[in-house]
């Protein structure tokens, strides 16, 4: 196996451990995909996904399925893949330059605010952080069928998060370790919102002062590190409780 396939597959397989950490699991459903390096393929766009069946708390680097843009499998495996999930990673990956990594979630606070009407609040730190960073796509039932994909992409243009109404969380990026630090920002500004419900009307941020909070979020800069910083400090809580991913 290429070094940078393994090495892909060891950081991907550690993200499973760090969204099981967080509690952002669904039993066996939900996806987190992860583009394979041009080094590893020649240019052809092929992924990491995890295989369906397991929890992710067992997904490890050895069992990640590698597959094509249809949902092929390139390598044998006894796992097959949930259609479900990689109809919709599938398209942004083709479709999306930069969407080198795609993950989903149902959590229960981001699939609230997908219920709401009025989505995303900007009454919170975190959302203010989210400026103009956030589309909105119609739920029309599981996600199984391709030619949603054009209204898909139409709706996420080029924003990197997405509120999939009545149906949960979505983030792409340029590399995983920004994926995750943009998906964990919309997930802890769901989170405050649902909280803050309970306590009655909100303090809204004006738009101005989002978006200069959005700006001055360097946590989403390259020259910041992105998110690396982050996730590295995940994966050494991950290899202090099984470090097993790595298999």
């Amino acid at each position: 196996m290429h070094p940078d396939e393994w090495q892909a597959r060891v950081q991907l397989a550690a993200c499973y451990r760090v969204f099981d950490l967080l509690g952002w699991t669904e039993m066996i459903y939900n996806h987190i995909t992860l583009r394979l390096p041009d080094s590893v393929t020649g240019g052809a766009k092929q992924f990491l996904i995890n295989p369906f069946g397991l929890h992710y708390s067992e997904v490890t680097a050895s069992n990640l399925l590698k597959i094509d843009l249809q949902g092929n499998k390139l390598e044998d495996s006894p796992w097959p893949v949930n259609p479900a999930g990689f109809t919709v990673h599938s398209a942004i990956h083709e479709h999306v330059p930069d969407a080198h990594c795609v993950m989903h979630t149902h959590t229960t606070s981001g699939l609230a605010v997908a219920c709401s009407q009025g989505g995303l609040a900007q009454n919170n730190f975190y959302s203010a952080q989210l400026h103009d960073q956030v589309a909105y796509h119609d739920f029309e039932g599981i996600t199984i069928h391709a030619d949603e994909a054009p209204r898909l992409l139409q709706a996420i243009a080029d924003k990197p998060l997405v509120i999939l109404r009545n149906h949960g969380l979505l983030a792409w990026g340029a590399t995983l370790p920004l994926t995750l630090v943009r998906l964990w920002t919309l997930q802890r500004a769901c989170d405050i919102q649902v909280a803050q419900a309970a306590l009655g009307p909100a303090i809204a941020v004006p738009e101005a002062v989002a978006r200069k909070t959005t700006q001055d979020a360097l946590q989403f800069d390259a020259q910041f590190g992105a998110g690396q910083d982050v996730f590295d400090a995940l994966v050494r809580r991950i290899d202090r409780i099984d470090p097993g991913y790595k298999n």
